[in-house]
């Protein structure tokens, strides 16, 4: 159901109602995995060693690290920057779903490409993310700088965050980063999609019959988040390096500080002081974020799509019983 399909029930939805169904399935995804979020933000901008033995590490695992922020901030912590990554998630979801479906249908009807193709799936889910990160962009940063700071806080609201990072460093520090976030989120997403229509087919032909939606959906979009951000998880961490610059005395409690002019100066520094192992820190929380985030994201989109298209063919009966 997700991408074009001539023999779709869905096919008949409006752009209006994918993107409302986009947005509804961010919205409750994001209110699941927010702890996950703030773990992997926390872990990604940690310049110290994520071990016991290394006494400078403020965070060290998982547990030890929910642990800390539980004893120092309070459980609201995990959802810090809450606001911010809800307004990007429903606006993400909306402008991805409308995107990707206008491609494949795009595709569909002006080539000779099966819209299902592994390959068009690809093509189209990079374009239809790379269209949603531009848009959303500036949440992002914001949501990153909240999810980052400590207490005291820097920021108070969202409202603050805004104004502050505007007069203190222009407009342009709301794209920090959009460098690696662009170069990763084309192979990111474009596998994400392409994946979870593999897996779906390959779900059907191993186990025939089987039902669309719950079990399967959530099951394909696991595995197809897990295997994406591994591959593409580096530039995520470029990406959270390069939006708390400027806003380096928020992070004065956490550690070691560090100053980028831009991406390839942030893989030289990562490399040269943290090592390889560098570029992959906080994979942990990130990929039970993936596993969770991408899951929930196709199964709530394909559910609220087929309440949508029954609500639509009840409306329609009724009109036509009238």
């Amino acid at each position: 159901m997700v991408g074009y399909d001539p023999n779709s029930q869905c096919k008949s939805l409006s752009a209006v109602e994918i993107a409302l169904a986009g947005s509804a399935s961010g919205l409750v995804t994001r209110a699941l995995i927010g702890p996950f979020d703030v773990l992997k933000i926390r872990f990604q901008l940690q310049i110290e060693q994520l071990c016991s033995r290394n006494p400078q590490a403020k965070y060290h695992g998982i547990w030890q690290a929910i642990g800390q922020i539980w004893g120092e901030e309070g459980p609201k912590a995990f959802w810090k920057g809450h606001v911010p990554a809800q307004l990007l998630s429903v606006s993400y979801g909306a402008v991805q779903f409308v995107s990707f479906e206008f491609l494949t249908k795009l595709v569909h009807d002006g080539t000779s490409y099966d819209a299902r193709n592994f390959g068009v799936h690809f093509v189209c889910g990079g374009l239809a993310a790379s269209a949603a990160t531009v848009t959303v962009q500036p949440l992002d940063t914001l949501r990153t700088r909240m999810a980052a700071q400590g207490e005291p806080k820097i920021y108070r609201n969202l409202r603050h965050a805004v104004i502050n990072m505007y007069q203190r460093e222009g407009p342009l520090t709301f794209y920090r980063g959009l460098s690696p976030t662009i170069i990763a989120i084309i192979p990111y997403a474009g596998l994400q999609f392409s994946l979870y229509n593999f897996l779906m087919r390959l779900y059907e032909w191993i186990v025939p019959g089987s039902k669309a939606g719950s079990v399967k959906s959530f099951m394909c979009g696991s595995c197809a988040g897990v295997i994406s951000k591994t591959l593409t998880y580096p530039f995520d961490l470029f990406k959270k390096r390069l939006q708390v610059g400027g806003f380096e005395q928020a992070r004065a409690t956490f550690g070691q500080v560090r100053t980028y002019s831009g991406l390839m100066d942030c893989a030289r520094q990562i490399l040269q002081d943290e090592g390889a192992s560098g570029f992959y820190k906080g994979l942990s929380p990130s990929l039970l974020k993936a596993a969770f985030s991408t899951g929930f994201t196709f199964f709530w989109y394909e559910l609220f799509c087929r309440l949508m298209h029954i609500l639509k063919e009840k409306n329609s009966s009724k009109r036509k019983e009238d």
